[in-house]
C-alpha cells in the first residue's frame, strides 16, 4: 500500500517542489531582456536630459526596454547578458551626419590648400586613378573601424560604388544613411549624371526598408550639377521617400560662382528648382545670407555642421549659433578624413564648442548639453530617424556607447556633459552596441578584423603613393 501511494503521489510532489523553486528562482516574476547594461552614469539625452548617476538600460532584440535607477532595472529584468558599465558613461551613440568614408585610404594626400585647388589638383586625379570597388571596400571597412572605436553608431556617406559602402557597412554592423554621389562630370562608377541617378534608384530598391542602411539621394553640390539633374534628383527623393543630401554654401568661392551663374545664393538657386523639404539636408552651410537661413527654417531642412573640416579648409566657421537660435536643425559631422583628418566625432564636438565660443567672442555662446545634442539627437533629427535613435528612451533602437569615466581626463567628475564634450576622445570609448547588437567590448571590435583591415588600407596606400596621379 506505502509503494502505491508513492507512485500516486511522487509525480505531484516532484511537481510541487519545482514550483517552490521556481518561485525562488532569481528570476521568478522578471520580464525577460537580453542585456542588461548595468551601473555606469547613464546620459539620456530624452527629453528631460535625465542623468542617471548609478542607471542601467534594458535591451531586448533590436530596441530599448528601459532606463532607469540600476536598482529597480536588475529588479524588474531577467538578462540573458549582462554588461557591468561601472566607472563608464552611457549615452547614445554619436550620429556623424557628413562623410565620405572610403577617402580615408586618401588621409593626408593633400592637406594646407585651398578647397578648389584640392579638389581639382588632388583629390579628383587621385579618385579618377584609384577608386574601384576594391578600393570603396577596403576604405570603407577602416572608416567602419575607426568610426566604431570612437563612438560613432550611425553615419552619413557621400561617395562612389555605394553598393560596396552598404554592404560592409552592413557586415560591420553600423548604421548609416548612404548615398550615390551624383556629380556632372565623369566620375568613378558613372560617366553621365543619368547613370549616377539610374545607380542610385537601383541602390534606393536594393536597400530601402533595410534595418541599418538608409538609402539617399546626393547631389554633390548646386555648382557640379545642372538645374536638369538637381530636379531630377528631387524627384527621386520624393518618390522613394528617402532623404536628400548635398553641399551648399560651403566656400565663398562657391556662393559667388552661382551668384554669378543664377543671380542668386545657393539656396536660393535651389530653392527656385523645388530642392528644399524636411528631408533634405545641407552640408556645411557656411556661407548663408539672412534670406537663406530663413529659407532653410521655413523649408525644413536640417544642417550638418563640419567645424574641422571648415578649418582644415579655411572655408570659415558656419554660424551655428544663429542658426540653433532659429530652430534649424543642425548635426555635427567629421567630413571626410582626406579634409579633417579623423573621423572622431568627440573632437568634433570638442572644436565644435571652443570654434563658436571663439567667432563669437562669448563663451556662453554654445553650451556642451547643445554640443552633445548635436551629435545624438540632433544629428538623428537632421538624418530623419529621430524616432528611432538619438536618445537613450524606451522604444528606441539599442544604440549606445559606454565611456570611459575613470581615466585620468574625466577625474574630477562636476559636469558629465563638459567631461564628455571637452574633455574625452574616442579612444576613450570601450563598447558599443548597435541595433541591440554588441559591435565593441573592451575597446575591441567584433565585427571586423582589425588586423586584416589596417593591412588592406596599407596595401591601398603603397599603392597610391606610387601613383603618377598625385606626383
Amino acid at each position: 500500500m506505502r509503494e502505491v501511494l508513492l507512485r500516486t503521489f511522487r509525480p505531484l510532489v516532484v511537481l510541487l517542489l519545482l514550483a517552490g523553486l521556481a518561485a525562488c528562482s532569481p528570476t521568478a516574476g522578471r520580464e525577460q531582456a537580453d542585456i542588461l547594461v548595468s551601473g555606469g552614469m547613464v546620459v539620456t539625452m530624452d527629453g528631460s536630459r535625465r542623468v542617471l548617476e548609478r542607471g542601467a538600460v534594458a535591451i531586448r532584440g533590436e530596441h530599448i526596454l528601459d532606463v532607469g535607477p540600476d536598482g529597480e532595472l536588475r529588479q524588474r529584468y531577467a538578462a540573458a547578458r549582462t554588461l557591468n558599465a561601472e566607472g563608464t558613461f552611457v549615452l547614445p551613440g554619436l550620429v556623424n551626419t557628413h562623410t565620405h568614408a572610403p577617402m580615408v585610404l586618401f588621409r593626408g594626400i593633400a592637406n594646407d590648400v585651398a578647397l578648389m585647388d584640392w579638389l581639382q589638383k588632388y583629390i579628383f586625379p587621385a579618385e579618377a586613378a584609384s577608386v574601384t570597388p576594391d578600393f570603396v571596400e577596403a576604405g570603407t571597412a577602416l572608416a567602419c573601424l575607426e568610426m566604431i572605436r570612437s563612438g560613432t553608431t550611425t553615419y552619413a556617406d557621400m561617395y562612389y560604388f555605394e553598393e560596396q559602402v552598404a554592404a560592409v557597412t552592413e557586415k560591420a554592423g553600423m548604421r548609416a544613411v548612404l548615398g550615390e554621389t551624383i556629380i556632372g562630370s565623369p566620375s568613378p562608377d558613372s560617366r553621365t549624371p543619368e547613370q549616377a541617378l539610374a545607380y542610385t534608384e537601383r541602390f534606393i530598391r536594393r536597400w530601402k526598408g533595410n534595418t541599418l542602411i538608409t538609402p539617399a539621394v546626393s547631389p554633390h553640390a548646386p555648382y557640379t550639377n545642372s538645374a536638369a539633374t538637381l530636379k531630377a534628383c528631387k524627384i527621386l527623393a520624393d518618390r522613394y521617400g528617402v532623404p536628400l543630401t548635398i553641399h551648399v554654401s560651403e566656400t565663398r568661392d562657391e556662393v559667388r560662382q552661382v551668384q554669378q551663374t543664377y543671380g542668386r545664393t545657393s539656396t536660393q538657386w535651389l530653392d527656385s528648382l523645388g530642392m528644399l523639404g524636411p528631408l533634405v539636408l545641407f552640408c556645411h552651410v557656411v556661407w548663408p545670407t539672412e534670406e537663406d537661413l530663413a529659407l532653410i527654417q521655413a523649408r525644413g531642412v536640417g544642417v550638418s555642421h563640419n567645424p574641422e573640416s571648415n578649418m582644415m579648409l579655411a572655408s570659415g566657421a558656419a554660424p551655428v549659433v544663429r542658426m540653433l537660435a532659429l530652430g534649424i536643425p543642425v548635426g555635427l559631422g567629421t567630413d571626410g578624413a582626406v579634409s579633417n583628418n579623423n573621423l572622431d566625432m568627440f573632437e568634433a564636438m570638442d572644436f565644435a564648442g571652443k570654434l563658436h565660443k571663439l567667432v563669437n567672442m562669448d563663451p556662453a555662446a554654445i553650451t556642451a548639453e547643445r554640443i552633445l545634442e548635436m551629435a545624438t539627437l540632433g544629428g538623428a533629427r537632421v538624418l530623419g530617424l529621430e524616432r528611432e535613435i538619438g536618445s537613450l528612451e524606451a522604444g528606441k533602437k539599442a544604440d549606445l556607447i559606454l565611456v570611459n569615466g575613470e581615466t585620468e581626463k574625466a577625474i574630477p567628475l562636476y559636469d558629465p556633459y563638459r567631461q564628455l564634450v571637452y574633455s574625452l576622445k574616442g579612444n576613450d570609448v570601450q563598447a558599443s552596441i548597435i541595433n541591440g547588437k554588441v559591435i565593441m567590448l573592451e575597446g575591441r571590435a567584433l565585427t571586423l578584423d582589425e588586423k586584416l583591415v589596417r593591412q588592406k588600407a596599407r596595401d591601398f596606400g603603397e599603392r597610391i603613393r606610387n601613383s603618377a596621379s598625385i606626383q
